[in-house]
């Protein structure tokens, strides 16, 4: 079931996993256009990614409904991890724009350089027809980047294309795996309950520390 809204906001990714600079983008972008609500979308096989390169859907549908739980105005969904074959962008919003209905204007959330990528695969007007495009970009990014590689597609749509500096954006999923993976600690880079769903899973090689019975955390002291 869905509730019905005016202003979704639509964030896709991979989420692997989750962190507090993906929240913390999605609520900058919810405020700043008075969004209803913002839907997390976990990418269901990358098409970015080569088969095995991600870790399973299950894990990454449970991190993102663990991390967005305290927010009244965040929820998940499964609709790129139920369709089958590899996700595209394209086909999410279809799905979303059938499932809330034309009344609802859609708002699709994700970074910069990836709106690049995005708009530079098939059907990059029909896209932009399907939503506005925010641009979550790192204080001090140059702007002109935008139009310089988008050209001709940016002048005719930059009104569906606006951009929010968000400082978080530094935080890093690569450099969260990498973390995980050299023992270092994660805590304050992700919520405390992913975090805990790392190591007790023993994602991205995390070692699981038990002390006097509880799950602690790479880095924490013992209690």
């Amino acid at each position: 079931m869905f509730r019905q809204v005016r202003t979704l906001g639509v964030m896709g990714g991979t989420f692997d996993p989750i962190h507090y600079g993906h929240l913390v983008t999605a609520e900058a972008v919810r405020a700043e256009y008075g969004l209803d609500q913002v839907l997390f979308v976990p990418t269901g096989q990358p098409a970015h990614k080569p088969a095995g390169g991600y870790t399973e859907a299950k894990h990454r549908y449970m991190m993102t409904i663990l991390a967005t739980l305290t927010n009244p105005h965040f929820e998940v969904s499964r609709v790129d991890i139920e369709r089958p074959g590899t996700t595209y962008t394209i086909d999410t919003l279809h799905d979303l724009s059938t499932l809330y209905g034309p009344d609802t204007q859609l708002y699709f959330i994700t970074g910069a350089d990836a709106i690049l990528e995005i708009l530079a695969w098939k059907n990059p007007e029909e896209l932009l027809r399907l939503c506005t495009f925010v641009a979550a970009t790192r204080p001090g990014y140059d702007l002109s980047r935008l139009e310089q590689q988008l050209g001709d597609l940016y002048r005719r749509h930059k009104d569906r294309i606006k951009v929010v500096e968000v400082p978080a954006m530094a935080i890093s999923s690569t450099d969260i795996r990498q973390r995980v993976r050299l023992g270092r600690p994660i805590r304050y880079l992700v919520p405390e309950t992913v975090a805990y769903y790392i190591y007790k899973n023993g994602l991205y090689g995390a070692t699981q520390m038990i002390v006097d019975g509880n799950l602690q955390l790479q880095g924490d002291p013992p209690c």
